[in-house]
């Protein structure tokens, strides 16, 4: 089949499920065109399945903001007709179903009937899609959407409740492939970040207000109080010099390494004891997840999605949001006696494995067949 997959090319977890959806999809046969502003992040080199295509937005003075909807609904436009694509894959309501929407209405003056999947993330719904301005423009989105999925149950209800929607949603939870978190390397290094006697806890964001980052500092420093630690946070964005800020008001700034965006995430994980995310809410938590395929307990929220990942007491604990003292008390149980920490890293592990692609990849697959066959039957009828 040949797929058209629309995602935002950053760090961020939509466009990382995104786009290892679809390097899966080309492994499996499909042919798979990529359509964003630039090439994802997680997109190495392409192959004879695998097609980038460039959203280009001209510079017109009469624009006080260009207009990405429109250059990415023509550009869509385009790429379908000249490779025959069978199906567009929109990962986020706005603007990427929007946009995809008006490319379908314009296919369809041609007789060119090509079928919309869109599968919602989290801010799409609960942060931008809620805003009055936009609330409108995500219903119709989603409504006029040939299938959509969710990437969680919780995420799924909240779209229920914010929005009247008329379509049923499907929920194909994110996903990890264990293939490519395979350690291929016997030494970690280990030692650049700590010493022997030292633990490693670990934040992945990217920094922005909902992750919640002085909770991250506020509950290492206390973890470092009772035990020697060094943290690793690894991102970029808004609350970065707010973090650098703290650590040195709190005097740890030399406990705590600002790695900055990373494409090393696998390695800065195989030396990590410990996984920090007490974020305000997660849609799902692929960055919990992440760390359990890598062997790594989390300390979490309860909120969002997490419960749907992170097992209380098994693969780590969940624990109200802003509740530093009761995550700081989790995060020691776990890291202070070695026997503790090594049962969590097991379960985290066997846990995540749940969530391996070859598990989630056939509930996508089968969802396009329906699209797919619709379409045909409708065009027949």
């Amino acid at each position: 089949m040949k797929i058209a997959i629309v995602c935002y090319p950053t760090f961020g977890g939509s466009g990382v499920v995104a786009t290892e959806l679809g390097i899966a999809l080309a492994d499996r046969g499909h042919e798979i065109h990529f359509i964003t502003y630039k090439q994802p992040v997680r997109l190495g080199l392409l192959s004879n399945k695998i097609y980038f295509h460039e959203v280009h937005v001209p510079e017109y003075p009469l624009f006080h903001y260009q207009p990405y909807e429109l250059a990415l609904s023509s550009k869509l436009v385009d790429t379908i007709k000249l490779y025959g694509i069978e199906l567009l894959h929109v990962h986020y309501a706005i603007p990427h179903a929007y946009a995809g929407y008006m490319a379908k209405k314009i296919l369809e003056e041609e007789g060119i009937h090509v079928p919309m999947i869109t599968t919602l993330h989290g801010t799409d719904i609960t942060l931008v899609g809620n805003h009055p301005f936009y609330k409108p423009a995500v219903t119709f989105s989603i409504n006029k959407s040939d299938i959509v999925t969710s990437v969680s149950e919780n995420l799924k209800t909240s779209t229920l409740e914010l929005f009247d929607i008329k379509k049923e949603i499907k929920v194909i939870p994110n996903f990890i492939n264990k293939e490519k978190y395979k350690v291929d390397f016997t030494d970690c290094q280990r030692s650049l970040m700590a010493n022997d006697d030292e633990r490693i806890i670990t934040h992945i964001s990217n920094f922005r207000k909902v992750k919640r980052i002085p909770d991250v500092i506020k509950i290492f420093h206390k973890i470092n109080k009772e035990l020697p630690a060094k943290l690793i946070l690894v991102g970029e964005g808004p609350e970065k010099e707010n973090a650098e800020l703290l650590c040195e008001e709190l005097g740890i700034l030399n406990r705590v390494v600002f790695l900055g965006n990373s494409n090393e995430i696998d390695k800065i994980l195989c030396f990590s004891d410990l996984f920090l995310l007490p974020s305000q809410t997660e849609s799902f938590g692929l960055a919990a997840l992440e760390a359990m395929i890598n062997k790594v307990p989390v300390i979490s929220t309860n909120s969002g999605g997490l419960q749907e990942v992170n097992k209380n007491g098994v693969t780590g604990y969940l624990s109200n949001v802003g509740d530093v003292d009761e995550m700081a008390k989790n995060a020691l149980h776990i890291l202070s006696d070695e026997n503790v920490l090594e049962k969590f890293k097991e379960n985290a592990y066997k846990t995540a494995l749940n969530f391996d692609i070859l598990n989630i990849l056939p509930l996508y697959e089968a969802i396009y067949e329906n699209a797919y066959n619709t379409r045909l039957n409708n065009s027949y009828s």
